[in-house]
């Protein structure tokens, strides 16, 4: 079994130098330490000196130098629209008033599926759509500055 003991953050890195990928979702991709499987059969075990959010892109360094690609595994997601900015940000709080992960895409919210947020956004007046991506939740305002932050899984 190889090792991972850090990470070579997504845009650093020559992608193709990769000897294998794992492909994790976002909850799976917040880990410090986790046995991974490659799609070519290579083990991996994290082991990160804390947790972190893998994002899609990044590189795991192992041992002897090689790279395994993280690649960020397609979720159901609705995606979020609002008529205009005042009434997202609205959106926006109402979402983090219930504690749910975020991600912001340009002038769009990303959240995990849920039919009772669905619910209430569409009551609040957004515009719901269902899309299967990638998720890349932001970390939130308790995180350190890191380009590697996020959840609470370990």
């Amino acid at each position: 079994m190889r090792r991972a003991h850090s990470v070579r953050p997504a845009g650093e890195w020559d992608r193709t130098a990769a000897v294998d990928r794992v492909v994790l979702d976002a909850t799976d991709r917040y880990r410090r330490r986790w046995l991974l499987k490659g799609e070519r059969g290579t083990t991996v075990l994290l082991d990160l000196p804390h947790a972190i959010a893998l994002r899609d892109g990044d590189g795991l360094v192992l041992d002897d130098g090689a790279l395994v690609r993280v690649v960020g595994k397609p979720e159901p997601l609705y995606e979020v629209a609002a008529a205009n900015a005042s009434e997202l940000a609205r959106l926006a709080w109402h979402l983090g008033n219930r504690h749910t992960e975020i991600q912001v895409i340009g002038r769009r919210l990303r959240i995990r599926r849920d039919h009772v947020l669905a619910d209430m956004l569409q009551r609040l007046g957004a515009e719901i759509t269902e899309v299967e991506a990638t998720f890349e939740p932001d970390g939130g305002a308790y995180v350190l500055p890191h380009a590697h932050s996020g959840g609470a899984h370990d």
